[in-house]
């Protein structure tokens, strides 16, 4: 086993925490209602975040590291800039959900009340990163078989 090898199981691997996190926050705010069901939101989130996290470093790592087939190879394959361009919007559509969570982390610190409010609207944003992590897998593997290249 190399380097190539086990950033490239991490990379894929991660796909199974980030999907289950992205649907259990997305299910723990749909059902909120109250400080109760905060935790579940926030550690779902935590996962999440997680997720992104290893998704990010690996794939810049495997892209642009020198570990896998170059740095060229990857900005001139359209399957991997589909791909990004998708991780663009599931990036964009994360910051509402991103901001909110943080600004209700910070209340609960402080011992403040948090307006659930946009609980519901959060959580249909985090359906549709969810459904948009299958065309990125889709685009992964068109980008391992060398279509769209």
């Amino acid at each position: 086993m190399d380097l190539s090898f086990l950033l490239a199981v991490l990379h894929i691997v991660t796909f199974g925490l980030g999907a289950a996190s992205c649907w259990a926050r997305a299910r723990a705010l749909a059902k909120l209602k109250g400080d109760e069901g905060l935790r579940d939101v926030f550690f779902a989130d935590n996962l999440w975040g997680v997720a992104a996290m290893l998704w990010i470093g690996t794939g810049l790592w495997r892209a642009f590291g020198g570990v896998e087939k170059g740095t060229d190879f990857y900005l001139h394959d359209t399957a991997f800039l589909i791909k990004m361009g998708l991780f663009l919007v599931v990036f964009m559509l994360e910051i509402r959900p991103m901001v909110t969570l943080i600004r209700w982390r910070i209340r609960v610190a402080k011992g403040l009340a948090v307006d659930f409010s946009s609980s519901p609207m959060l959580a249909q944003i985090t359906y549709v990163q969810l459904v948009l992590l299958i065309p990125i897998v889709v685009m992964a593997v068109a980008m391992a078989r060398g279509i769209w290249y």
